[in-house]
């Protein structure tokens, strides 16, 4: 084998951990308690807005706190898995999230209700890196990885649809409070199955001194960007404080790349990052999220203001999507991803979902769900759960197990950072759309049905132009997916995983650094 190769590899086969396939449902079920939260939130907002008198100026923070703190702290926590243990960092977590939620729910103002969400974020940040770098050790043979990571990208992709059907139940039927209460069986199962189940393995800590000039710089740098964007979606791009943070954003994230590259134990080793086929998924990843969590918002909005959904039917009709995510993650991607090149499921995935975006182009007020939204969710899901599945694992894959938690993080940061933009970005496009619409046509309505007609073409002529953006979005992906992540070509270097079956084969990208 060439040198390149075994390095990639990280380190030589283990004996696979016994207790794995429990310890995934445990993984399974922390991801998606975080996965839910994003999204969970969003259907309950207006009631708590309500009742702890929180102004429409203020309304966003319950959002982004959450979003600032996990973005921000991803890195960090990737790296206080891989010092402290991954198990230790994944039941840490796990209980300050539980804490955090009893906050939230239990919360009498907006200060505390802002706290409550920053502080779930801290502890994301810790859980999310240690649960899949916990998949990446215990699963190192080709077929069990491709079936657990198949299973985990399901729940991944398809979590945030499941918050929106809770989400809606919970507050219909009970209180918003309960969209916070919720996370607490969630977390302490998920927790004691751990401390109980999983067994990590020996030798994969990194016990380095921990890099704080690195700490510092990244998560202002990641918090300066996401706070950014989500005020250019209230303030507009040409404000002042807007582009003071995206202007510290930049000078912060390359003064954290040069000190990498200078100190000797680096908070993220860039060797993680210029590896080919990881620069290539985090990238990739990062643009399909910006897509997928636009889209979640606006098709809530579509489903509840112009069709007059409730919460909880709108929860429902998410539902083709979630199938499409599963069906796409643990049936083509798992059975796939021994076979062909990771790239030829991520590439062709991306643009399965750009289909589905295109045909929600056409969407207008009296759009039917069967003949226009039910075929797009499907696509949509199959698509990305399709192309998630492969990425999740090939991130993780050949990094030396020391370097697995800021790996990991950095699955997430792509996944929160993208979510934070697409939200500003496309809600900015679809807010100027809708208003030039109103400017355009409002003269013409002369009664007050009309004028409310006028509106809500106007909302939907707003999602539809931002759908377009998406599409387009998602076909950029799908490009940088094959021309970069290039593991498992024809004539790569195989080498086989755990197993002795030569069937069970991993391919090893082979890159010249």
């Amino acid at each position: 084998m060439s040198e390149t190769a075994s390095k990639t590899l990280g380190t030589p086969a283990r004996e696979p951990d016994a207790g794995r396939w429990k310890a995934l449902v445990f993984i399974a079920l922390a991801q998606l308690m975080v996965v839910l939260d994003a999204t969970i939130v969003n259907i309950a907002l207006p009631s708590a807005q309500q009742d702890l008198g929180i102004s429409d100026g203020n309304r966003q923070w319950v959002v982004t706190a959450y979003a600032l703190a996990f973005g921000g702290l991803l890195l960090f926590g990737g790296r206080i898995a891989d010092l402290w243990g991954r198990k230790k960092a994944f039941v840490v977590g796990l209980g300050g999230f539980a804490a955090a939620s009893a906050l939230g729910g239990a919360a009498t103002n907006e200060a505390m209700m802002f706290g409550a969400r920053a502080l779930q974020g801290v502890f994301g940040a810790l859980l999310a890196p240690a649960a899949l770098s916990l998949l990446a050790v215990m699963f190192t043979d080709a077929k069990e990885r491709a079936k657990a990571f198949g299973i985990y990208g399901a729940i991944a992709g398809g979590g945030g649809a499941v918050g929106l059907i809770l989400g809606g139940f919970l507050t219909e039927y009970l209180d918003w409070r309960w969209t916070f209460f919720v996370n607490i069986p969630f977390a302490v199962v998920a927790a004691a199955g751990a401390y109980f189940v999983i067994r990590e393995p020996e030798g994969g800590r990194n016990r380095s001194p921990l890099d704080i000039p690195g700490v510092i710089l990244s998560t202002l740098g990641l918090v300066a960007l996401v706070y950014g964007f989500t005020r250019a979606e209230s303030e507009g791009w040409s404000d002042s404080v807007t582009v003071g943070m995206f202007v510290a954003s930049a000078v912060l994230l390359a003064s954290f790349v040069l000190v990498e590259s200078r100190v000797k134990a680096p908070l993220l080793p860039l060797r993680v990052i210029t590896e080919r086929n990881r620069g290539g998924i985090y990238l990739s990843l990062g643009l399909a999220i910006i897509a997928m969590f636009g889209l979640f918002l606006f098709l809530t909005y579509y489903l509840q203001i112009v069709k007059g959904y409730s919460p909880v039917k709108t929860g429902f009709a998410f539902l083709p999507m979630i199938a499409g995510m599963i069906t796409g993650s643990t049936q083509i991607g798992t059975r796939l991803m021994t076979r062909v090149a990771p790239r030829l499921l991520m590439g062709p995935g991306f643009l399965v979902a750009a289909l589905g975006m295109l045909l929600l182009t056409q969407l207008e007020i009296g759009s039917s769900y069967a003949a226009l939204l039910l075929p797009a969710m499907l696509l949509l899901g199959l698509g990305m759960g399709t192309a998630f599945m492969p990425a999740m694992s090939l991130a993780t894959q050949g990094v030396e197990p020391r370097d697995s938690g800021v790996a990991s993080a950095m699955v997430n940061t792509s996944q929160q950072v993208g979510g934070a933009i697409g939200t500003a970005l496309l809600n900015t496009i679809a807010a100027s759309a809708t208003t030039a619409y109103v400017a355009d046509h409002i003269a013409g309505a002369t009664s007050r049905s009309q004028q409310q007609l006028v509106q809500l073409e106007a909302m939907v002529q707003g999602y539809t132009s931002a759908i377009w953006f998406a599409v387009g979005i998602l076909v950029v992906a799908a490009v940088i997916a094959l021309t970069f992540v290039n593991a498992g070509r024809p004539g790569g270097t195989t080498v086989a995983s755990s197993g002795e079956d030569a069937s069970d084969e991993v391919q090893i990208p082979v890159v010249a650094h």
